[in-house]
């Protein structure tokens, strides 16, 4: 926020006009309304020094120039030399002479400090004092854009920085993540980090950071199949909403798939929005009985008492492979075990939490690759990272720790979720190469 504290070209004008009418400091600091000490600091900053005499009269500012006998002999390149004038009345060479001596005005020991509004300045052959607005506030404005320039850094302090930054982001942590759990070791903070890394001081580069180079366009999604549209009455987006107002306490489980190639393996992607943990499972096709089975199995897994405990309500989207909501909601003894609901078509941001942590997966898997080359191992693997990876929006906790915290380390153990410690965490594809 502009506080108004620095000085503007118009108020150095007022500040030169002042001393040409010989005002003191406190009297100028009234008309800008600021204190006399501002206004003597102003002046004695930007004084402006000037070897010129009066009129018809040459600048010299010997002591002894008034008594002065010499006439051209002390310096014998002077163009006035043939003429053999008093040196007094030429001044340009006074510093050859031996009997040189400065002269000094007591007057500039004192405030003004300057010679504007000095009764003498036409008759004065002395070194002259100015302050002068226009050369002021171009002294300002270079000083304030050397201040802004360059990197208040030692070679030490980079190189201790560097050392912990750098090898973090090449494993793909975000400059925030590597702050937060290494705040004994950074010294900067996280804009500055970001210049610096931006700036190249780090030997990390800006290629290495996510969402620094810019993804491509989404291609829109085609529909292979249509979808019998009956198996959605009384589970539309609507609905959801008038369940959720009944059943405030009841957290949700946002329900996605995200695509190799097409036609190939997909992963189902579960995300628990509350503390923002999500399960993937690889499938070899994107159909809905491959859904069915992965909910089948979590039910067998969990228990009827868990799983109603973490899916009570399942907000999907409209694609084929949830076509088949009964198989989701009720077992196989007819027991309703969740309530599945659907998105309103093309509208992405209902279930936003989802779609956005499947950036995360990106990171790893990019677009176009196949995922039949991936095993569930492997697909948990790299959950298991995602999930220890810090969120600002959770208080730098990990959605690891926040679903410990709502439904305890008993359930994790039994999805197969484990925590990877914060600085070993890798979100690039390198995570999943050789293993």
């Amino acid at each position: 926020m502009n506080k108004n504290k620095h000085l503007v070209l118009d108020e150095r004008y007022v500040i030169e006009n002042s001393l040409n009418k010989n005002m003191s400091f406190k009297a100028i600091g009234r008309l800008i309304l600021k204190d006399c000490t501002t206004v003597s600091k102003e002046v004695k900053s930007h004084i402006v020094f000037e070897k010129k005499g009066a009129p018809y009269k040459p600048f010299n500012d010997c002591l002894n120039r008034k008594n002065c006998s010499h006439y051209g002999d002390v310096c014998c390149s002077c163009k006035r030399h043939k003429s053999r004038n008093q040196c007094s009345f030429c001044g340009r060479c006074t510093t050859s002479c031996a009997d040189y001596f400065k002269e000094k005005c007591p007057k500039l020991s004192k405030a003004p400090y300057v010679c504007n509004g000095c009764d003498l300045l036409h008759s004065c052959t002395l070194e002259k004092r100015f302050y002068k607005a226009l050369t002021a506030q171009k002294e300002y404005e270079l000083v304030r854009s050397e201040s802004r320039s360059g990197f208040n850094l030692c070679e030490e302090e980079l190189k201790q920085l560097d050392s912990v930054i750098s090898p973090l982001l090449k494993n793909g942590q975000s400059i925030h993540h590597i702050l937060a759990n290494n705040q004994d070791k950074i010294s900067c903070c996280e804009k500055t980090a970001y210049i610096y890394a931006d700036h190249g001081l780090f030997s990390a580069q800006n290629i290495d950071m996510p969402r620094k180079v810019r993804f491509k366009p989404r291609k829109k999604k085609s529909v292979p199949l249509k979808v019998d549209k009956s198996c959605r009455i009384g589970r539309t987006y609507d609905d959801y909403i008038v369940y959720r107002n009944e059943n405030p306490s009841l957290p949700v489980a946002e329900l996605d798939s995200v695509e190799g190639i097409k036609g190939g393996s997909v992963l189902l992607t579960i995300h628990f929005v509350l503390p923002k943990l999500q399960l993937a499972f690889w499938r070899e096709a994107n159909d809905s009985k491959s859904v069915t089975d992965i909910f089948n199995h979590l039910y067998k897994l969990l228990g009827f008492d868990n799983f109603t405990k973490l899916f009570p309500i399942c907000l999907a989207d409209n694609g084929t492979e949830f076509s088949d909501p009964f198989g989701i909601e009720v077992d196989s003894d007819g027991v309703i075990r969740s309530q599945v609901f659907y998105c309103d078509p093309s509208s992405p941001g209902q279930k936003g939490a989802c779609e956005n942590n499947h950036e995360f997966i990106r990171r790893i898997i990019p677009k176009s690759t196949d995922l039949g080359q991936y095993t569930q191992s492997q697909i948990g693997l790299m959950m298991d990272h995602i999930n220890s990876y810090g969120r600002p929006e959770l208080g730098d906790k990990s959605p690891y720790e926040m679903f410990e915290f709502y439904y305890g380390r008993e359930i994790l153990d039994l999805l197969g979720i484990h925590k990877i410690p914060a600085n070993e965490i890798i979100l690039k594809p390198e995570l999943l190469k050789h293993r």
